[in-house]
């Protein structure tokens, strides 16, 4: 691996149980009026919400509020701006799962121009390059999945037959502040849970596996791997520290965004878009569900027709670091797909069949799934290959 790299914007980052007390004075440094965006009711039907309002309030800052409560869409978004474009926010601050985070990012993004998400969104309308100017985004991660406080793309869908899911993206979309208090996804149900964890799960694997990774986020997917390996079957299962579990989740899914960020993802998150586009799939399913399948499929590719292809050795590195003991490659690559397949099924992740996809479907969504993401899988998958891993989910 050559050893230059280059590292994109990071938000400061702020870690760690009660950090969630510290956005007020976060967000009273830029000013006296904030546009809040939050997920449809986890946080605010928690204590966190009052107190927050509250602490707000004493900080002379008012604030105006919009619910996200499914995937953003780019009318759910353009609405929003154009509702709140003359509001003069001095910075929007998204609480939420991924769907609140990209939508406030997105938000934050167009408030000030008023221009509409259409006129960036990659692959859709004119790709116009984006300008700017940008209203400070702060981000507050609630779930342990897609790592969205610390990217620059905002990912939007549409769900029919000529439904899509692109990015809005750019560096300037990076959120100022990124705070995670893992003491906020203490209301995540079970499904939720394992659905995010494998979601960053994917995202580290990918990542580490990527034709881009370099040294700097290998450290990182393999600081996150080894949290993931320790905390997801536990904290799923209740068992355990629960709190200490949380804490280690956040921390895998804040490594997951921060390495997808730098060096890109692979074949899941490449089938991932025409699946949320087409099909009422969540994303964190769909990873959850395909990550087994798509890391065997890779392995006997390049096990096939590239076997230097030095993210052989990295799979075999990841297998020894699941399952703590010293074996050949080979051998350690087999027990990487074997203890995916089992904690697919241990979490009861769903196959793709239980939303509508049928073997009918499958040269469709093959013909949609190489966008930016499936250009840094380890290896060039023919379409026999994709459809494969597809299949082996419905």
């Amino acid at each position: 691996m050559p050893f230059a790299f280059s590292i994109a914007r990071l938000p400061r980052i702020l870690f760690g149980a009660g950090q969630i007390r510290a956005v007020p004075d976060i967000v009273a440094r830029f000013g006296a009026r904030v546009l809040i965006v939050t997920g449809g009711k986890s946080f605010l039907s928690s204590p966190h919400w009052p107190a927050l309002s509250e602490a707000l309030l004493k900080r002379g800052v008012s604030h105006e509020h919009v619910q996200i409560a499914d995937e953003p869409s780019p009318d759910i978004v353009d609405n929003i701006v154009l509702r709140h474009a003359g509001g003069c926010f001095n910075c929007v601050l998204g609480i939420g799962g991924g769907s609140a985070l990209d939508a406030a990012k997105a938000i934050a993004g167009l408030l000030r121009s008023g221009h509409s998400v259409m006129d960036y969104l990659e692959g859709v309308g004119p790709e116009l390059p984006y300008q700017g100017p940008t209203t400070p985004f702060i981000a507050v991660p609630t779930t342990a999945g897609t790592g969205s406080e610390a990217t620059k793309n905002a990912v939007l869908s549409t769900h029919d037959a000529e439904g899509f899911k692109k990015s809005f993206r750019d560096d300037q979309l990076v959120a100022e502040y990124a705070v995670i208090d893992p003491d906020l996804l203490a209301t995540c149900p079970n499904k939720v849970i394992a659905a995010n964890g494998m979601d960053a799960f994917t995202q580290l694997l990918e990542s580490f596996v990527s034709s881009k990774a370099n040294p700097l986020t290998d450290a990182l997917a393999l600081s996150g791997i080894e949290k993931v390996r320790d905390a997801l079957l536990p904290l799923y299962a209740g068992e355990g520290n629960v709190s200490a579990h949380q804490t280690s989740m956040a921390y895998a899914a804040l490594l997951s965004g921060i390495t997808l960020a730098q060096v890109g993802l692979g074949s899941v998150h490449g089938l991932a878009s025409p699946l949320g586009a087409f099909f009422p799939i969540p994303h964190g399913v769909v990873c959850g569900t395909l990550v087994a399948a798509a890391t065997r499929v890779n392995i006997e590719a390049m096990e096939s027709r590239d076997n230097l292809n030095p993210a052989l050795a990295k799979y075999a590195q990841v297998g020894r670091l699941l399952i703590q003991r010293d074996m050949n490659d080979r051998e350690a690559r087999s027990v990487l797909i074997d203890t995916l397949v089992d904690w697919t099924s241990r979490m009861q992740l769903p196959r793709l069949g239980l939303y509508q996809v049928t073997h009918a479907d499958i040269p469709r969504i093959v013909a949609s799934s190489r966008g930016s993401s499936m250009k840094t899988n380890p290896i060039s998958l023919t379409d026999a290959e994709i459809a494969e891993i597809l299949a082996a989910r419905i």
